[in-house]
């Protein structure tokens, strides 16, 4: 050992006391450097050169070191990578970059001042592309609606007037669609080595598109209530996960590298060793559902109950899907020949991107249409499935309510109220509210306002000389004040009273 100490420091004086430029200087230097075991001798040897900037030299004993694959393997090889750099070897440079990240993921090395030299050339920048964490518009864009979709699904979840079982499949199948638009902007943000366990974080829905649309379309198609066998649809996707949790329970690091090691040899990092059986497997179950789910919408297509706002919600929906089947086939046929999928690649998810927005849209504008069946003119299944309330006492209890509106014009009191009516029919709330959702399609208070702002209209119509105020005419009718009056009057007219009372003057001929 000692003669190892002594044959170091023979070395390092020999460095300082002969020209540095001298070949026969270099060749002592390295064959003395050679007959040391000593990793660590050779390694300050090595650091030694590269400060002084003698990279050649500095990277003849590095590769010495290199090949150990020891403790300082992660150090070596960001000197090599540098010393190359120096150099002007952008390629052996960038090689040597990947290596480094595979042993210590640290993308801050890029920004090293060492690598200024060959920071425009294309070997260099491309290792930037592949690793260093990015934004841009469309990662921006697709993180944004994937935001949009979780919101979503939780306004659905929340809203009482949507059925549950389609509330529950319209919303998962939002969520699977914002769930993968999310996974995506993190993989072209490379982002995803920076949170390995997003590796195939969405990839364990594939088996879901199909079977959460196909049973939404039944559901608010048909009326159709859940059975026990319909858990057989859900095969597929438990079969997958048997298979892939092997993956999901690999710690970070190991999904770490597993990414590295696909991205180096050309590959997407993001996709499973099995991805073209994956792909295809998808595709079949995309393909069959999609033409179950055709099936059901153009036979509810024939349905004259359909209202339209209903039919169009259906035809989008479907349009929609029928075109991310198609981009996805183009998609698949093209990774499948190990051909760069681009524009199909991206569109696939804009028309994800689509069907979450547009889902999002509705949800605003005209929740009805999520149920279907539930939104056709006389029929509210879902609602009152489990109500107690006879064919034959429904219309009598209708018969009864036509009498006190039209004949006793309950609605002029004031203080009329769902329970106030109940007692009037003799009924349960439940029952009086079933009565006037299933006969005249629409609430108790929409049922109300109807009876008053028609008789307002009425008295408007006939008050030529108009000696009557607005407010009166409101007390008339029921209301208690001419706000209330007026925002209900507008609602239904598009008019306010005074515009409405102007356009119906008549002078006295």
């Amino acid at each position: 050992m000692r003669l190892q100490i002594y044959l170091s420091l023979l070395s390092i004086f020999l460095s300082n006391s002969v020209t540095p430029h001298s070949p026969q200087d270099k060749i002592a230097k390295i064959s003395i450097t050679k007959i040391n075991p000593s990793t660590s001798i050779v390694l300050i040897n090595a650091d030694k050169f590269y400060h002084e900037q003698k990279f050649s030299e500095a990277l003849t004993l590095y590769e010495q070191i290199e090949s150990n694959h020891d403790e300082n393997e992660a150090h070596v090889l960001k000197k090599m990578a540098l010393s190359h750099a120096a150099l002007l070897d952008s390629i052996k440079s960038a090689d040597y970059i990947e290596q480094y990240l595979m042993a210590d993921f640290k993308t801050s090395f890029l920004e090293h001042e060492g690598f200024a030299p060959i920071k425009n050339t294309q070997s260099y920048r491309s290792v930037v592309k592949k690793y260093v964490p990015k934004v841009s518009i469309w990662s921006f864009l697709y993180f944004y609606v994937a935001m949009i979709g979780f919101f979503i699904v939780t306004v659905l979840n929340f809203n009482k007037k949507i059925d549950a079982g389609a509330k529950i499949l319209i919303g998962g199948f939002v969520f699977i669609h914002s769930f993968f638009i999310l996974h995506i902007s993190l993989n072209i943000t490379n982002y995803q080595y920076q949170f390995p366990h997003s590796y195939l974080m969405s990839t364990c829905f594939s088996f879901l598109y199909g079977p959460l649309l196909y049973f939404y379309f039944k559901r608010i198609t048909q009326e159709y209530k859940f059975k026990t066998k319909d858990l057989l649809h859900l095969i597929p996707t438990l079969l997958f996960l048997i298979y892939i949790i092997p993956i999901y329970s690999m710690s970070g690091a190991a999904k770490l590298e597993l990414m590295l090691n696909r991205v180096r040899n050309g590959l997407n990092p993001s996709d499973s060793a099995a991805v073209s059986i994956i792909v295809a497997l998808k595709w079949v179950s995309l393909v069959i559902y999609g033409f179950h789910i055709r099936k059901l919408y153009l036979k509810s297509k024939e349905n004259k109950d359909l209202d339209k706002k209903s039919g169009t919600w259906q035809r989008n929906i479907y349009g929609i899907h029928l075109i991310y089947i198609v981009c996805y086939t183009v998609y698949g046929l093209l990774i499948s020949n190990n051909i760069s999928s681009g524009f199909f690649y991206h569109s696939q998810i804009v028309t994800m991107a689509i069907m979450v927005l547009y889902v999002g849209y509705s949800a605003n504008v005209q929740p009805k249409v999520f149920n279907g069946v539930y939104s056709y003119g006389n029929n509210l299944i879902f609602k009152y499935e489990k109500s107690g309330l006879t064919e034959s006492l429904s219309y009598e209890l209708k018969e009864s309510l036509i009498n006190l509106f039209d004949v006793d014009k309950i609605y002029r009191e004031n203080q009329i109220s769902l329970d106030v009516l109940s007692d009037r029919l003799n009924t349960t709330r439940h029952n009086t509210s079933q009565v006037i959702n299933e006969h005249f399609n629409m609430s108790f208070h929409e049922l109300v306002n109807k009876y008053r702002i028609q008789e307002a209209k009425e008295i408007m119509s006939n008050d030529y000389n108009r000696n009557l105020n607005i407010i009166d005419i409101a007390y008339e009718v029921g209301y208690n004040n001419k706000v209330t009056f007026n925002k209900a009057f507008k609602k239904d007219t598009l008019l306010t009273p005074s515009e409405y009372q102007r356009t119906f003057f008549q002078p006295q001929m």
